[in-house]
Formats: C-alpha cells, structure tokens, sequence
C-alpha cells in the first residue's frame, strides 16, 4: 500500500503531521546554558545543574549526535509514544469501514476531522507559555495529555458504537497527541535556538528517530492483533499507551515558576498574566509577518495542500486485493523502518543541503514514484512477474524514505525562526499552518473520490484519481522562491531579525 508523499505531522508525522502533523509535525543537549523565565519580576531556572559527574557521565551517552540527559530522554519518550500510537491506525480503519460500513470519501472526512486538533496547535502553545498549572508550565501539561489520551481510547475500546461517536474520540485522542506534541516542540525549540542547521537537524533527528522507532515497535503488532483479537481490544491496548508520556513527566528539568504569590495554583491571576498575554499575541504577530518566516511558511502551507488517494487505496488494497490485516502490519513495519531510514539519509547526506534543492529534487521524483500505485491497481506488476504484496511493500518503502527525508528540513527551519520567550506559541503556528495544509488536501482527496465514483465496491476510476493527485503534487514547485536562497548555516540571521523585532 502506497504512501502519499506529504507527510501529516505525527503520524503523521508525522502526520504526523500533524499533522501534523506534526508533524508533521528533536533536539540535544545543545542549549546547555541555562534558560530563564521571568515571572513578577523574579528569574527562575528553567532546569536543574546536575551534579557534575552525573553530566559528564551522560555527555559520553550520544543518539544522533545528542546527549542522553533525563530531559532529553523524556523529550525521546514522547516522541516514542507519538510512533507506537500507530498501533490504533490499523484498528481505526477496518473499524470504519468493517463494523461502520463506511465509504471511502466518509472515512477520509473523518480522518480530515480528526485532524481538526493539530490546526489550534498556537492555542495549546499560548496556554503551556502562560498558564503554568500548579507552578509547571511543561510537566503538567503532559501529565493531562497522557490522561486524556488513556480516556479517549477507553471508549473506543467499550461505548462507541456509531460514526459520530468514533470521530469524537478519535478526535480527543488526537487532541491528546497535538498539546503533548505542542509541549514537547516548545523544549526542543528552546535547545535548538542559536544553533547551525547541523546542531538542530541532529536535535529533529532524535525526536522523529524516536518517533519512527516507536512506529516499528508497534506496526507489526498493528496488523496481527486486529487478526487474533479485533479492534476492541487493539483500541484498550492504545489506552495504555498514553500514560506514558505522564509518567516521563517527571523527567523534565523543570522548576517551579513563582511570582509574588507564593506560587500558582490551577490557574495564574491577576492583570499581570492578561498584560503578558497581550504581549505575547503582539509578539506572535510581528514574528509571523516578518518575510522571512511567512513566506516560507506559504510555501509549506501550499505543499502540504495537495490531494491524496490514501482512503481508496486502502479501500482497494482490502476489498480488491484481499489484503488482510496481519500483512498491512507487516507493511506498516517496512514504512517504519523507512521512515527511520528517510530521517538518517537526511542526517547523514542532507543537512547541508539548500531547502530549495531538497524540495524540487523530491517532488519530482516523489511524483514519478506515486505514478507507481497504477501498476497496482491496473494488476501489471503480475504481468512483470511481481506480486501484489511485494510490489506494495516496495513501493512503500522507497517513497516513505523520500518523504520522511524532505520533511525533515521543514522542521528543522520552523524551530530556527522561533523567537526566545514564545517557543511554543511560534513553532506551533508553522507548524498548523502545516497541518492545515495536510487537511485541506485530504478533504480535497475525498471530494475528487467522490466526484470519480470510486466506493467501497467500484474502483474504475482510481487510476484517474491516483494520476491526478500525483500531478498535483508539482503544483507547489513554481512557489520554491519563497524558500531561503542563502547557505544552511548562514539562517542565524532570520533568528536576529526576529528578536529585533521583538524587542522594538
């Protein structure tokens, strides 16, 4: 089963990735000055000296080129469970369309719905600035995330039992995974502000390292739990997963944040916390005008938009071709390890490289790939002598490498243009621009499903489909000027720029 080459942010990434992602939509030990926030007047450590052995300990410990401190393994953990919440997908959608009974266009509606949560990503990122509960702007909000996301996929595993309903907790779990995801971004960003495009990329490296990682330890299990079990029980085992990234919470070097009242408790009061939210939307807004983060953020927004046929052909991969659940696992798990794959190609070959050579060069030959899914649907893979199933694990593997690698500078870009002191707020604007964009084109892959009368039992029209969702995809490349044109390391100047503007 093929794989579209814009990737939402988490499950994405993501789609994710978000959306997105994501994810659309990872970072080090880089900032290893300490970060401060200044509350009523009081500065107070964002994180805790370890003792000294203890880090030079932990300094010898790399992944990716990053330290494995305690914060950065609970920044690795939440990404891991972002990836081995992938255990579900499998679930969700022969849930739709087995026990549902639902059309293609419907599934793809809802999954465009579910997705609703990762277009607000500012909002959860101005919240986790400024509303520090119980005095922890960043531990608090992943214990919430994680019990959010337990819940949610306890009443899929138990009460749900119409369309309605399913979307809802799909869309809570979603909703789950984008403020973890919010919070997680905002750590990182504060680790790769200042750093060169080699020292950020090795940061994003390690976060969608982890996240892939946790989509190989569960895509297998994906598939062959649906076959031994069904979808309940799949559902009940994703409610566990969640709870992790509460119990990681307690990783985070975090201190608590007091003012003149002793400290906060649910909630800040007072017209000091209205006075720095008005800052702060002041500040969000003269960054996003700047032509340095919102032409690129344009392009990005307009690349993700394109359409995709992933709802039909995995309509036509169960219904046509009989794949069952347990060989889709096994597809997932080739996709996982290729995504990996896609973050080290970029780790290793690609950061270095200009954004606009990335993204025309991986275009193109991702276009010319997806073409592929013809040969699939059309059966002349059989008359080449190749089989259904390994001519869809093949074709999976080499686009999702493609795709994952020519994320990757996305994310690596948006966390640079953040400004000190709105990391969350900043980074998750770009990045639901990006997952707007994700949902805009899966909607848009839905009408033309629907307007090629391609269903559950007619597919006569899904080469038409998949020809013109793949030409789309060229559409964003006359838009590449928006792109920076300078060297990697010389993009230290847009983060100047911005704080410039802050300060005015």
């Amino acid at each position: 089963m093929s794989v579209s080459v814009s990737i939402p942010s988490a499950s994405l990434r993501r789609d994710r990735e978000e959306e997105t992602y994501s994810n659309p939509r990872a970072y080090s030990g880089a900032g290893k000055r300490e970060l401060t926030a200044e509350i009523d007047g009081e500065r107070c450590s964002s994180s805790r000296t370890a003792p000294r052995n203890y880090r030079s300990f932990m300094s010898t410990i790399k992944c990716f080129g990053v330290d494995l401190s305690p914060d950065n393994i609970a920044v690795a953990m939440v990404y891991f469970v972002q990836g081995v919440l992938g255990l579900s997908k499998l679930a969700v959608n022969f849930y739709l369309k087995d026990d549902l009974h639902l059309d293609p266009a419907e599934t793809a509606v809802i999954s465009g719905f579910s997705a609703l949560p990762w277009l607000i990503k500012p909002l959860y990122g101005f919240i986790s600035d400024s509303f520090p509960l119980f005095g922890y702007r960043r531990r608090s909000y992943l214990v919430l995330s994680g019990l959010l996301g337990a819940l949610s996929w306890s009443l899929m595993a138990t009460f749900v039992d119409s369309k309605y309903d399913a979307a809802f907790c799909i869309l809570l779990g979603s909703l789950s995974v984008a403020f973890s995801d919010v919070v997680v971004d905002s750590m990182v960003v504060e680790r790769a502000r200042g750093e060169s495009q080699i020292t950020s990329g090795s940061l994003q490296s390690l976060c969608w390292g982890s996240s892939a990682f946790g989509g190989i330890v569960s895509a297998y299990f994906s598939g062959s739990l649906v076959n031994a079990y069904g979808v309940r029980f799949v559902f009940g085992v994703t409610a566990l997963l969640p709870l992790i990234t509460s119990a990681v919470s307690v990783l985070v070097k975090e201190q608590p944040i007091l003012g003149t009242v002793k400290g906060y408790g649910l909630f800040p009061v007072g017209t000091s916390f209205l006075e720095s939210s008005i800052q702060n939307m002041i500040q969000l807004w003269g960054a996003v005008r700047q032509p340095n983060v919102f032409l690129p953020t344009l392009f990005l927004f307009v690349w993700q938009a394109t359409p995709h046929s992933e709802s039909a052909m995995f309509f036509f991969t169960t219904n046509k071709l009989g794949f069952t659940p347990e060989f889709l696992g096994r597809v997932k798990l080739v996709t996982s390890i290729a995504s990996l794959l896609g973050v080290g190609l970029y780790n290793g070959f690609l950061k270095n490289v200009p954004l606009r050579k990335i993204f025309l060069v991986t275009t193109i030959i991702g276009s010319a790939l997806g073409m592929t899914q013809i040969f699939l649907v059309t059966g002349l893979n059989r008359q080449f002598g190749v089989s259904d199933e390994w001519f869809s694990i093949g074709d999976s593997l080499i686009i999702t490498v493609l795709a994952q690698a020519s994320f990757m500078p996305v994310l690596v870009l948006a966390a640079r243009l953040c400004p000190q002191g709105m990391e969350a707020t900043l980074f998750a604007t770009l990045m639901s621009v990006s997952n707007a964009g994700s949902v805009i084109g899966g909607l848009l892959g839905a009408g033309l499903t629907q307007l090629f009368g391609v269903t559950r039992k007619n597919f006569d029209n899904l080469a038409l489909l998949i020809v013109l969702c793949n030409i789309s995809s060229l559409f964003p490349l006359p838009l590449l000027g928006l792109l920076p044109s300078d060297s990697p390391d010389a993009t230290t100047k847009g983060n100047v720029d911005i704080e410039q503007t802050k300060s005015n």
